[in-house]
C-alpha cells in the first residue's frame, strides 16, 4: 500500500491508498509523530510512501523518523516548475506551499478543466488553475476558526462567536459569525470571477471548514476529504 502524509501547520493527515482506492485515512496530533511503534502499527502494510510538511523542521524530522521505523522510502513533496499536468504559475515556483501544490495536483486529477483550489483549514487558500493546468495564482487569509478565535482574543467586549450565517444580523453572535463566513465566502468568490472559463470549472474544497461554507457559497461547488493526500498519491504514482 501507498502511504501518503500531509503535515498541515496545526495536523497530521494520513492515508492508506491500494490500486486507486482509500483504504484508510485519519488524523492525529504533531506530537503523536514521535511515538513510532505505534504508527508502525498503524501504518502497517506500506510498500512506499509520500509527504508533505509546512509545520516546521521539528516536525519534519520527527515525521522522517517515524516513515524511516517503516523500513520504506518516502519521498518529499515540494513545488516544482510542472508536474503531473498542473504549470506552476508562481513568480518563484519553489516559494510555494507543498500543500497548496499537492492539493492543485489532486484537483487537476479530478477535474480536467478550470478549477478554484480552496483548502479552508487552520488558513484558507484559494488557488486559481485554468483549463490547461496553469496555476495562475491564489489567496491566503485566516482560516474560519483563527478568524473567529482572534476576534474572542484581540478585542475587550467581543465572545467567541455561536452564532448563525444571517444576510442581516441582529445580535453580536450573529454579526460576527456572519461577518467571517462573508469574508471567507468573498474572498472565494471574486477569484471565481477571475476565471475565464467558467462554464467548465468547479470550485473544489477540502479541510475542516469545507462543509459550513461549501453550503453558502454561490457557485458550482464539490467537497473533497482529502484533496492535498489525492495531490501526493498522484505525485507518488507518477515517481
Amino acid at each position: 500500500m501507498l502511504l501518503v502524509v500531509d503535515s498541515g501547520n496545526t495536523r497530521v493527515k494520513w492515508g492508506l491508498r491500494e490500486r486507486g482506492a482509500w483504504k484508510a485515512a485519519g488524523v492525529f496530533e504533531h506530537a503523536r509523530l514521535a511515538d513510532g511503534a505505534a504508527l508502525c502499527e498503524l501504518w502497517a502494510g506500506t510498500h512506499a510512501a509520500a509527504y508533505c510538511n509546512v509545520a516546521g523542521a521539528t516536525v519534519e524530522s520527527d515525521l522522517r523518523a517515524a516513515l524511516a521505523a517503516l523500513g520504506v522510502t518516502a519521498r518529499r513533496a515540494i513545488s516544482l516548475p510542472r508536474q503531473c499536468g498542473v504549470e506552476n504559475g508562481y513568480a518563484s515556483p519553489a516559494q510555494l506551499g507543498a500543500d497548496r501544490w499537492a492539493a492543485l495536483i489532486g484537483a487537476r486529477t479530478l477535474h480536467a478543466g478550470a478549477a478554484l483550489v480552496v483548502c479552508a483549514g487552520t488558513a484558507t487558500t484559494v488557488d486559481l488553475l485554468d483549463r490547461y493546468g496553469i496555476f495562475r495564482g491564489g489567496l491566503i487569509l485566516p482560516g474560519l476558526e483563527l478568524m473567529l478565535s482572534s476576534l474572542a482574543r484581540g478585542t475587550a467586549q467581543l465572545p467567541r462567536a455561536q452564532g448563525e450565517v444571517v444576510a442581516l444580523p441582529r445580535s453580536t453572535q450573529d454579526a460576527i459569525m456572519s461577518g467571517c463566513v462573508a469574508a471567507q465566502v468573498g474572498a472565494i468568490e471574486r477569484m471565481w470571477a477571475q476565471i475565464s472559463t467558467p462554464e467548465d470549472a468547479v470550485c473544489l474544497i477540502s479541510g475542516g471548514a469545507r462543509h459550513y461554507l461549501a453550503r453558502h457559497l454561490s457557485l458550482p461547488v464539490r467537497e473533497v476529504e482529502h484533496l492535498v493526500l489525492e495531490g501526493l498519491a498522484r505525485i507518488a504514482e507518477e515517481q
